[in-house]
């Protein structure tokens, strides 16, 4: 059996009618706060409405201090023991089976959020490169906040003498001090300069928000949802602002001189690199160049080369025969030696005769068009050449240079294979056709 169940016609309905609000403590219809004992003697069997968003506070002063009864809306019920634990425990020794019993009723928003618009007037802020330049900065702007732990806001705050208006202050001036905090030591900290504040409120705003984040909800139970800075004032006309200005501009103009000096160099280094790197490129392409016209000449010379030298050797055989001759004369009439030694000098002269006669008459043609390099393939990924048949048969024979390979010369739009080109092909017919090594036969 719950105690105090009746109901008298005159009950009360305990609810918050207001439009906007903090906190506001319950009344009777038609009589003013802190005017009538009624509103602290709750009679039992009231109905107690609460809104989605707020929280309803019974307040039992004991002797041994306060005690909360905390119903979370929405709820719409009639205050009985069952569903007040405190004051349950307290009834039996209390009050008696008496009523009405004594408590106080607060309503506390949780959901609205409360807008208080905030000033902080001139101070001096200082950069510190010019510690003697001081300028007055103003800021002013909007902070929202709401309770988001009511049990901690209740632990901060007496509820029983709670004034928005102080509490309001109170806000304004922590708001205060976390601006001037973050504004003066924004140069030295951040690295904000005085005279572009004005241009900086976001990071500003930012930095200001995050400080009053954490010190509102510890020291105020309220949590900040967001901080708005409209302005950041500096005064202008001030002798501190002028100077500031003046220096920082020679300092300016001095940075994008130096700037601009480092842009020249950096621009002059890397076109000397450019350049030298230009020199190197043409320097190994003329001695590729080069390279590349000696291997030609050796070729074409080849021949004229290996004709000299037997040449060479016919002509000193023919002298040998002939001195051989004389000595066999000297030492006595050697008839058969001396026409042997005429005969063979003179067929080796003949044959000199028809050489050099060869040569003269066109018998040794000239190198032939597949000589000249003009022919530039791929080695390894790596571009070689330009070079000529001689020099490829050379790689064909090293296995250098096959069918695959790709090749290129002037007049093709693009590399193809090997052996796309004729004038190629009989190169891998010879290295195809030299034999494997003997192997000895078991």
């Amino acid at each position: 059996m719950t105690l105090f169940s009746k109901k008298s016609p005159a009950m009360d309905v305990i609810r918050c009618d207001e439009p906007s609000y903090l906190i506001w403590k319950w009344r009777p219809v038609g009589s003013s706060l802190g005017r009538s004992s009624r509103e602290n003697a709750i009679r039992w069997g009231s109905s107690l409405r609460v809104k989605e968003g707020s929280v309803a506070v019974l307040v039992y002063n004991q002797p041994d201090g306060l005690v909360y009864d905390y119903i979370e809306g929405p709820a719409d019920m009639i205050l009985e023991t069952y569903n007040l634990p405190v004051l349950a425990n307290l009834i039996g020794r209390l009050y008696d089976g008496g009523s009405p019993f004594q408590a106080e009723v607060y309503f506390i928003n949780l959901a609205e959020l409360i807008q208080v618009r905030f000033g902080v007037p001139f101070f001096d802020v200082f950069d510190p490169r010019f510690p003697d330049c001081g300028v007055p900065a103003a800021v002013r702007g909007i902070i929202n906040f709401k309770i988001a732990d009511y049990r901690e806001f209740i632990r901060l705050h007496r509820l029983d003498n709670f004034d928005l208006e102080a509490f309001q202050q109170q806000i304004k001036a922590a708001v205060s001090r976390a601006v001037k905090n973050v504004v003066s030591n924004a140069p030295a900290a951040y690295g904000i300069p005085v005279v572009q504040m004005e241009r900086k409120i976001t990071q500003i705003n930012e930095l200001v928000e995050g400080e009053l984040k954490a010190r509102l909800y510890h020291d105020f139970g309220v949590f900040v949802s967001g901080i708005d800075i409209a302005a950041i004032e500096l005064d202008k006309a001030s002798d501190g602002y002028r100077q500031l200005k003046a220096v920082t501009q020679d300092i300016s103009a001095a940075a994008v001189q130096a700037q601009a000096a480092v842009s020249i160099k950096d621009m002059q280094d890397m076109q000397r690199i450019n350049a030298e790197h230009a020199e190197a490129v043409l320097k190994s392409q003329r001695e590729e160049a080069q390279y590349a016209q000696r291997i030609q000449m050796q070729s074409e010379h080849f021949a004229v080369h290996q004709l000299n030298q037997q040449a060479a050797v016919g002509i000193a055989g023919a002298e040998a025969l002939g001195r051989g001759g004389a000595a066999e004369i000297s030492g006595g009439m050697n008839p058969a030696a001396m026409v042997a030694g005429m005969a063979l000098g003179g067929a080796i002269g003949q044959n000199m005769a028809g050489m050099v006669g060869g040569m003269m008459a066109g018998a040794v043609p000239p190198p032939a068009p597949a000589a000249v390099a003009a022919y530039h393939v791929a080695v390894n990924g790596q571009q070689s050449g330009p070079h000529n048949m001689a020099a490829l048969r050379q790689l064909a024979a090293n296995g250098t240079f096959t069918k695959d390979s790709l090749v290129w010369k002037p007049g093709l739009p693009s590399w193809a294979k090997a052996d796309e080109f004729p004038e190629l092909r009989g190169l891998f017919a010879e290295s195809a056709a030299i034999p494997p090594p003997i192997s000895p036969v078991s």
